[in-house]
């Protein structure tokens, strides 16, 4: 068998999608005649026969996408020896769409499914319309986007005027982001702590009012590091580094409307309650005037994110480099426990904790999420 591969096809191209064959396996070709169209980023375009010869096998299927020397389709006949993908005749680029089939749109083989499904006439009318195929609902049979589809979509965010630039705090955010998700192998353990013993004479509720609750959280993580060091550190994904660091610096969340902001509360081993209660209010007010220094959002050793203050019970919090755990405190709650072998109301703080499973292990995480509950669950 010949086989024969995606020519180059230039301009840099790298990879083009199946568009249609014209030949299918038992027919014979003769050399310059029509083997297949493709679509590439720049057109449609014709791919014609390198020789002449009986069709074999073809290798990829119309709505694949095939990178440059994949193999393309295998001819019978004399000569075993692979076609190194140079195409015999003239390459055309055609203006207009060679068949009106139905092709996937995204990476072909993704498990569970196929991608999108459109026709190259409903592509081009998107790519017109700067509508991505990936905010339509197919409404065509078989979950194919008719054009109906693509201009609803257009309507739509015609109505809505332009969209905005991700900029500034959120742009940020979204770089960091997607850093951490392609870098860590992030693992997440949860678990309750009960609050009973902060429960004052006389009090009731599930907010944790007349406690500071994220000063109570603070003290709580550098018991959670004392218990278990490797959780707070550094690693260089790249090098393969780890770095123990000695001073805990909490990066604290705090969330505005014009993004997410860490702020970093420094050396919090060695400050009382006070003083730490003193610093974390000036950062916030820094942070809403947005006066605060930049050096004051960087250099954190692990992270603080108080999200049940606004609501969520559980969650899985993001872990970003160079650092390799978060805590998540979700809301505080009324539950029934058992308590002495009877029921009993007990308010409970339900935690997360993220970690790099690259340098942290499953039992440091659980290690460190253990004291941080026998810290919490103490009086004041």
């Amino acid at each position: 068998m010949r086989i024969f591969k995606l020519p180059d096809l230039g301009e840099g191209l790298q990879e083009a999608e199946i568009v249609a064959w014209h030949v299918k396996p038992g027919d014979r070709i003769e050399a310059d005649g029509p083997l297949l169209s493709v679509e590439t980023a720049k057109a449609i375009v014709e791919i014609p026969s390198p020789f002449s010869g009986q069709v074999a096998r073809l290798f990829a299927q119309p709505g694949d996408i095939v990178h440059l020397g994949a193999a393309l389709v295998g001819f019978e006949g004399a000569g075993a020896s692979d076609d190194a993908g140079t195409v015999v005749g003239a390459v055309k680029v055609g203006t207009h769409v060679v068949r009106e089939g139905e092709t996937r749109v995204g990476a072909a083989g993704v498990p569970g499914g196929h991608g999108l499904r459109a026709t190259p006439a409903v592509r081009a009318l998107a790519r017109k319309l700067a509508v991505d195929l990936a905010m339509v609902t197919p409404s065509g049979r078989d979950g194919v986007i008719t054009a109906t589809d693509v201009q609803r979509v257009a309507t739509t965010l015609a109505e809505n005027g332009p969209a905005d630039i991700v900029r500034g705090v959120r742009r940020a955010m979204a770089q960091n982001m997607a850093r951490a998700q392609s870098e860590v192998a992030a693992a997440t353990v949860m678990d309750d702590a009960d609050l009973h013993a902060w429960q004052a004479p006389g009090t009731s509720g599930t907010s944790g009012a007349g406690h500071d609750v994220t000063i109570r959280l603070v003290r709580a993580l550098v018991a959670g590091v004392r218990a278990e060091p490797a959780l707070n550190a550094w690693y260089e994904g790249k090098t393969g580094r780890r770095h123990l660091l000695e001073r805990i610096d909490v990066g604290i969340a705090a969330d505005l409307p014009e993004g997410l902001f860490v702020p970093v509360l420094r050396n919090v081993g060695q400050r009382d309650a006070a003083d730490l209660r003193g610093g974390l209010d000036r950062m916030r007010g820094d942070v809403l005037a947005r006066t605060i220094a930049p050096e004051e959002m960087r250099g954190n050793t692990i992270t603080l994110s108080n999200f049940g203050m606004i609501a969520g019970r559980y969650a899985a919090p993001i872990v970003v480099p160079p650092t390799v755990a978060i805590l998540g405190a979700g809301r505080i709650r009324d539950e029934v426990v058992a308590a002495g072998g009877v029921p009993a109301v007990h308010r409970v703080m339900p935690l997360s904790l993220t970690f790099d499973h690259r340098v942290v292990t499953g039992g440091e995480a659980a290690r460190f999420l253990r004291a941080v509950i026998a810290d919490l669950e103490r009086p004041d």
